[in-house]
């Protein structure tokens, strides 16, 4: 009984501290967290609110997005900067530049050759019957695709991390037609590889 009345006594004493002035904002907020207390509005002074505001939302029915709140925090440490990209029309085909800085957006001269010579040089050594999709050249990859009309067959370069040819068709006829395209697409992606490799190494010797 004795352990009871003491109990309650050092509860009141404990409120009574709070409603002091003299006592010091720590301490107060040190005996509401304690004995979690609620007070009268006014008995807050605007450090505490905010102190406590910024630990519990004053509106109860507002949701905190944790994930936002830590991506948008990333976002703004790290400030990444945005992908620029530029298309180029050259002899019938699209060129696109992407890259985070202007610079890295600019045609040069060995761009524009280079994928002349690389179109020029598909149509004599794999097909004459061609349609080209868009070249994308990125900082470190180019990705090339297109569709073989006369087999109705697409196909895809890449000299990235997924480095590569690739192909897309349906009920392709496996004949001599077929195994020596396959070949020719094999031969002329070595050339594809070790041209836009030396270009993708000029451009970030001249982007510097």
């Amino acid at each position: 009984m004795n352990n009871k009345h003491d109990e309650i006594k050092n509860l009141l004493k404990a409120t009574r501290n709070m409603l002091s002035n003299e006592t010091i904002k720590e301490e107060r907020l040190e005996i509401r967290k304690k004995y979690n207390l609620l007070l009268e509005q006014d008995d807050e002074t605007e450090s505490e609110k905010d102190t406590l505001n910024a630990i519990v939302p004053n509106d109860p029915t507002k949701k905190i997005n944790v994930n936002k709140s830590i991506d948008k925090k990333i976002e703004n440490t790290t400030n990444p900067k945005r992908e620029k990209k530029q298309a180029y029309r050259i002899s019938g085909g699209i060129l696109v530049l992407h890259g985070t800085d202007k610079k890295d957006i600019e045609l040069t001269t060995d761009d524009k050759q280079a994928f002349q010579e690389t179109m020029d040089e598909f149509t004599q050594e794999v097909s004459d019957l061609v349609d080209f999709n868009k070249l994308n050249v990125y900082t470190n990859n180019v990705e090339w695709s297109g569709k073989i009309v006369e087999f109705d067959v697409e196909f895809f370069y890449s000299i990235g991390e997924e480095n590569g040819i690739y192909i897309n068709g349906e009920m392709i006829r496996t004949d001599e037609k077929f195994t020596e395209l396959i070949t020719k697409l094999k031969s002329y992606y070595e050339k594809f590889k070790s041209k836009w490799s030396k270009v993708i190494s000029q451009r970030k010797k001249t982007n510097k």
